[in-house]
């Protein structure tokens, strides 16, 4: 067969698919590009917010458009809490749960049960890990949250949170070494509270993770502020492969809305969390997650929030405007947020990103930075990423494809990025 597949969401969704496809590939299927006439699509997706979602119907229906006696299947996030409205759409033929997804071949390759929806609650869990890219490795060390804050959607869709052992987690980074990246990615829904239910610790998996040779850099993708330990930054600032990059959530500048989503912090926390990272790491990345609209985020609350965000050493936001995701508590609490006024809130907090964003890359320019260069070529030039997140360029050298070379900023070097809302 000739398979294609689109991805939508996070990190931890982008090496979910890339270990389906590899089921497919490994018994001699052959994958193409999703724009392309294809026997199966397979489409992982997301649920975060109502664009997220229209993301994956439209995703679907391309699918169904480019070949109508295709094969469409729909697996994850999405896909486990809006089952039947999914299978409802003409062309799809099989819907897969977060439990199921990664038995697609095996379903597909039996005897037409994949005409049913089939969405079992997620319990199960193994290290996953991404391939296609030379460089960098997304890798799945953790699934599903116990935190359920108001807003989210998510631990209905990914379940409780689990993990596997340190020995089983370092067993797959030692073979994702193999594969000769570079660079690695820790991913999970909560990626913070790996090893809680096996009476093991995050901060031990680094200090493990560290010595694995052959991987030269990791980051950490995302971890909750109340998570992200004083022990976690201080090792992170003196290991040998660690980055100087966080992405931490902070949802709400307002304890007033950071209590209504029950937050486990207050934004007093989260200002001393980041004080404690510029300590330790002046020259780190920052990012932080913002929701705009929220319940109850009156004007009055906004300012707020706009002048608390304005105070904070972060190096730039990724912009949620709020959406009433299905069976959360928020539906019950607080005031409505008009969409109109959310939208524009949102555009103030993207603003207030990108002058961040600049003010960040500005304070390295002179400074020289350890840059793995990627192996796409933009026309005659080639783009990697510093240690601290700023992306640059050169010349095209296929040479230089996944090697690590220091690199002086300059602003002919460094190219400008920005971050579209989910």
């Amino acid at each position: 067969m000739l398979i294609a597949a689109h991805t939508l969401g996070c990190k931890l969704n982008f090496a979910e698919t890339s270990a389906i496809v590899r089921r497919f590939t490994d018994a001699g299927h052959t994958l193409v590009d999703f724009h392309e006439r294809a026997d199966l699509y397979i489409v992982n997706t997301c649920t975060v917010t109502a664009v997220a979602e229209k993301k994956c119907r439209n995703a679907i229906r391309q699918a169904v458009a480019q070949n109508p006696l295709a094969t469409v299947a729909v697996v994850g996030c999405f896909a486990q809490n809006a089952a039947d409205q999914i299978l409802s759409i003409p062309g799809v033929k099989i819907v897969l749960g977060n439990d199921k997804k990664h038995l697609l071949y095996e379903i597909l390759t039996s005897d037409g049960s994949q005409f049913l929806p089939i969405v079992d609650e997620p319990r199960s869990f193994k290290p996953l890990f991404s391939t296609g890219d030379r460089t960098r490795v997304f890798f799945k060390i953790q699934d599903g949250c116990d935190y359920f804050c108001t807003y989210c959607a998510i631990p209905f869709a990914r379940g409780r949170s689990r993990s596997a052992s340190i020995d089983e987690t370092l067993a797959v980074a030692r073979q994702i070494a193999e594969t000769g990246a570079k660079e690695v990615v820790l991913t999970g829904v909560n990626t913070g509270t790996f090893g809680q239910h096996n009476n093991e610790r995050l901060i031990d998996l680094l200090r493990r993770l560290d010595e694995v040779e052959g991987i030269l850099r990791y980051r950490i993708s995302s971890i909750e502020p109340n998570l992200l330990t004083n022990e976690v930054v201080d090792f992170v600032a003196s290991s040998r492969a660690f980055l100087p990059h966080f992405h931490i959530p902070l949802q709400a500048g307002s304890d007033h809305v950071l209590a209504m989503m029950h937050r486990r912090y207050t934004t007093a926390d989260f200002a001393e969390k980041l004080a404690y990272v510029r300590s330790k790491m002046p020259e780190a990345c920052i990012a932080a997650d913002i929701m705009a609209g929220f319940n109850g985020e009156s004007e009055e609350e906004f300012d707020k929030v706009c002048r608390y965000v304005e105070e904070l050493p972060i190096s730039y936001l990724h912009v949620f405007t709020y959406s009433e995701r299905p069976n959360t508590a928020a539906l019950k609490l607080g005031e409505k947020v008009p969409m109109a006024t959310r939208r524009a809130h949102s555009q103030i907090l993207h603003t207030i990103s990108e002058r961040k964003r600049a003010a960040f890359v500005a304070s390295q320019i002179g400074t020289e930075r350890p840059v793995l260069w990627e192996s796409t070529r933009h026309g005659d030039t080639m783009q990697g990423w510093t240690d601290n997140y700023i992306r640059l360029c050169q010349p095209y050298n296929p040479l230089a494809v996944n090697t690590i070379t220091t690199v002086k900023l300059s602003p002919a070097n460094v190219v400008e990025q920005h971050t579209d809302e989910a």
